[in-house]
C-alpha cells in the first residue's frame, strides 16, 4: 500500500485539460495523483513530461468504456489507498472526498433550445438516472430517424451529451445527500470555458492551465465545504440550472 494516504485522480489526462488539471493537482493536492489515459504509452509519455517538470504524478491505465478496466483501476485505488478522495472526469469509481465532471455551458444553452417539456424533464429534482438514460436513448433513436427537432430536441449532439452530464450530476449528487450524508462527498458539473484543445483549436481563448482551474477549485474545496453540491460551476461561481 503507499505510503500517501489521501489520492486524487484524473481520467482522460495524457493531454489537453486533464493534464493541465493533474499537473495542477500535483503541485497543490496534499496527497498522491494519479493520472490515467486510454493508451498506457501515451499515459505514461505524458507522466514523464511531468517528471521532468519535478512532478511525482502515478499512472494507470484507464478505458472508461471498459468495465474490466475500470475494476482493475477500482482494485487498484482500494488495495493502494483505501478508497479514492478526489475524482476529476467520471469513471464511476468514486469513494469518497471531492467528485468534478466536466461538462460545459453548452448543457444549459441547449436546455434553454429544448421544448418547454423537455426541459422540465431535465430541471426535475426527482429525475431518475434509468429515465435520464431513457431521454438519451430517445434523443439518438429521435436523430437517426430525422425528427429530433420535431420532438423537441435542440440541433446540437454535443450539447445534448453535455446536457447528460450535467443532470447526472445532480443526480449522484441528490443520492449521495440521501444516502451518504456523513461522507461529506461534494460531486459538481464544471464548465472548463472555451480552451484551446485537440477539439477545438487554436482560436479558443483560454489555455488549459486557465481551463483546469475551475475544476481543480472544486477538487480541491476545504474539509468543511458543504456547497457546491449538484451544481454547475464555472469561473469559479455557481450557474443556475
Amino acid at each position: 500500500m503507499s505510503s500517501c494516504s489521501r489520492v486524487a485522480l484524473v481520467t482522460g489526462a495524457n493531454k489537453g485539460i486533464g493534464f493541465a488539471i493533474t499537473r495542477d493537482l500535483c503541485r497543490r493536492f496534499s496527497g498522491d495523483v494519479v493520472l490515467t489515459a486510454r493508451d498506457s504509452a501515451r499515459g505514461r509519455a505524458a507522466v514523464q513530461q511531468l517528471q521532468a517538470e519535478g512532478l511525482r504524478p502515478r499512472f494507470h491505465q484507464l478505458d472508461i468504456d471498459d468495465l474490466q478496466s475500470i475494476r482493475a483501476l477500482r482494485d487498484f485505488l482500494r488495495k493502494e489507498y483505501g478508497g479514492l478522495d478526489v475524482l476529476v472526469n467520471n469513471a464511476g469509481i468514486a469513494f469518497k472526498g471531492r467528485v468534478v465532471n466536466v461538462s460545459s455551458m453548452e448543457s444549459l444553452r441547449a436546455l434553454k433550445n429544448c421544448s418547454p417539456e423537455l426541459q422540465q424533464k431535465f430541471r426535475s429534482d426527482t429525475i431518475s438516472e434509468e429515465e435520464l438514460v431513457g431521454l438519451m436513448n430517445k434523443f439518438v433513436e429521435d436523430t437517426r430517424n430525422g425528427v429530433h427537432q420535431r420532438e423537441g430536441w435542440p440541433n446540437s449532439t454535443y450539447g445534448v451529451t453535455k446536457i447528460g452530464i450535467t443532470v447526472l450530476s445532480r443526480i449522484h449528487a441528490r443520492n449521495l445527500s440521501a444516502h451518504r450524508r456523513g461522507d461529506k462527498i461534494l460531486l459538481n458539473a464544471c464548465c472548463p470555458g472555451w480552451v484551446r484543445t485537440d477539439l477545438t483549436g487554436p482560436q479558443a481563448p483560454k489555455s488549459p492551465e486557465e481551463g483546469a482551474e475551475t475544476p481543480v477549485f472544486l477538487a480541491l474545496l476545504p474539509s468543511d465545504a458543504e456547497g457546491p453540491h449538484g451544481q454547475l460551476v464555472t469561473e469559479k461561481k455557481v450557474v443556475k440550472w
